[in-house]
């Protein structure tokens, strides 16, 4: 019995996990080209090492210092990232098992079988432990692939799949607690991205070597599963042991996890939901205002991400000059990046990429919520009054633009009050209003694509849907790091945005950006008239 659970979730998720793994393995070889191209000889990764350690921001969205070698500087530079994947990959993957089949009913039909409630937690235990033995495998065969190879490609990819076991028990115990699927996400999100500011914390705090190369870090960065990560140090001390420190966390938690579950009953949480009104507000008396409510908690918290990105790009931008000036790699990095302007818009432009990011994020997840609706069989009571599909397809795609619109504005209104803190002059603000409507346009390509599979594919909405954005973020953030083809980073909408060329705008790809706009959203509305729903087989 365990053996057939074990292969059905292999069965269910071999697609979506297939994207996680290739994706975080192809980051970690193209990282190894982006590091020899950008960073070709000793002086300049140590310049970089420097301006890292000088600089608290930089810190905050890098690895920890450990060495100018080759390999030493690519996990500096990848290795947070790298981890990152497979925990947002294990996350998902516990409560897509546990609590998205208890919402489906499939978890109360297994129950009922010789199977009982604990084998299937055991089950998605070995699933998760599996995919991240496998993503940590093959990250670390591509990193030897390159040639910097030996025992830091394997500490590298054993301790992205070392975090990604302990997100595997981070989620478990997240649906244990919340009532919901969409609650246990969004605990494991936010766990996440405190745990890694918590580890670039520590980071900022430590102190550095004599030469400016390496980093002790302060206690902070031990109590983050991003932390333990690096406390490895590939290419460096190769350390082991934290390494099984998060694996042992990971399997704790999931120990832990199979307890709550024996001690709750299906469907029910730890963590109750609150009181929901007698009677609804006039607002709710649209399908539009209905579709707003349930997005509207997700979009509060992408617009706080948005405002701190707006806010950290102005406060960056405004000691650029002087990190440049001190290190000039820094400076040709980040103008390689923004491919036009000053090195402070430079900089704008690189933030605001991460803003875009955010922005699709956000307008994906309210998409994806039409699919969960329509799975979890509400979508039916909705369609069953006066509502046709298209205008139900359509609230969602609206509300998914009205999220981009508040993640941008939020960021570009922090981006104001970072230019007016540190004295900027006209042209921060032209360069903070440009890009940011820009990335509003290029996330808005991601709304119309994730509408369009979820009419042609809604089984694939999901995982499609978070693919394409994985794929844009690498092309597009990651692409002139590591070298690509323009053509290939091209393809992706968050590197086409209009940006500030002396005193005019550049446009770029705006024009086809807008035409993709217009076309996926007239096109996934009219295939929406003749599809059928579809059930969560």
């Amino acid at each position: 019995m365990f053996a057939t659970l074990l292969r059905q979730r292999m069965r269910r998720d071999w697609l979506q996990l297939l994207l996680w793994i290739v994706a975080t393995a192809f980051l970690g070889y193209a990282g190894y080209a982006g590091v020899t191209q950008s960073y070709g000889t000793l002086a300049d990764r140590q310049e970089v090492l420097a301006a890292a350690l000088a600089n608290p921001v930089i810190l905050m969205f890098r690895g920890l210092p450990s060495g100018a070698s080759e390999g030493g500087f690519l996990a500096f530079e990848i290795l947070p990232w790298l981890a990152m994947l497979a925990a947002l990959m294990s996350s998902f993957l516990a409560v897509r098992h546990t609590r998205g089949d208890e919402e489906a009913g499939r978890a109360e039909l297994v129950a009922a079988t010789p199977a009982g409630r604990t084998r299937p937690t055991l089950a998605t235990i070995a699933h998760g432990v599996l995919a991240n033995a496998v993503l940590a495998v093959l990250t670390a065969l591509a990193l030897a692939s390159t040639g910097v190879g030996g025992r830091g490609a394997w500490v590298t990819g054993a301790a992205a799949g070392a975090t990604g076991i302990a997100f595997l028990g981070i989620g478990l115990v997240a649906a244990q607690l919340m009532r919901t699927s969409r609650g246990a996400n969004a605990l494991t999100v936010w766990v996440l991205v405190g745990t890694f500011l918590i580890r670039g914390i520590g980071n900022v705090a430590g102190t550095p070597s004599d030469d400016l190369t390496h980093l002790t870090s302060a206690w902070p960065a031990w109590l983050s599963p991003f932390g333990w990560a690096e406390q490895a140090r590939p290419f460096d001390a190769d350390n082991g042991w934290p390494i099984l420190l998060a694996v042992a966390f990971g399997l704790l938690l999931g120990a832990a996890a199979t307890a709550l579950q024996s001690a709750r009953d299906i469907g029910a949480g730890f963590f109750a939901e609150s009181r929901g009104r007698a009677h609804a507000r006039p607002a709710l008396r649209s399908p539009h205002a209905l579709v707003w409510r349930l997005a509207s908690p997700s979009i509060v918290g992408w617009a706080i991400g948005g405002a701190l990105t707006g806010l950290l790009a102005t406060t960056l931008s405004g000691i650029a000059g002087q990190i440049s000036g001190e290190n000039p790699a820094v400076q040709q990095i980040l103008e390689k990046i923004a491919r036009t302007g000053t090195l402070d818009e430079a900089v704008i432009t690189v933030f605001f990429t991460l803003l875009g990011i955010l922005a699709a994020c956000s307008a994906v997840q309210t998409v994806v919520r039409a699919r969960q609706e329509e799975a979890h069989g509400t979508a039916e009571l909705v369609l069953a009054s006066p509502v046709d599909r298209v205008r139900w397809l359509a609230d969602h795609v609206v509300v998914a633009t009205c999220a981009v619109v508040i993640v941008v504005a939020a960021a570009v209104l922090a981006g104001y009050v970072g230019v007016a803190a540190h004295g900027g002059g006209a042209t921060l603000y032209r360069a903070v209003t440009v890009t940011g409507l820009g990335q509003l346009a290029a996330a808005s390509v991601f709304t119309v694509l994730t509408a369009l599979v979820f009419v042609v594919a809604p089984r694939a909405t999901i995982g499609v849907g978070w693919a394409l954005v994985l794929a844009g973020t690498i092309l597009g953030l990651f692409g002139p790091l590591f070298g690509l083809p323009g053509w290939t980073t091209n393809i992706s909408p968050f590197a086409v945005t209009p940006v500030l060329s002396g005193a005019d705008v550049d446009l770029r790809g705006l024009w086809w950006i807008l035409l993709a706009v217009i076309a996926g959203a007239g096109l996934s509305l009219g295939l929406m008239r003749r599809r059928e729903l579809a059930g969560d087989g």
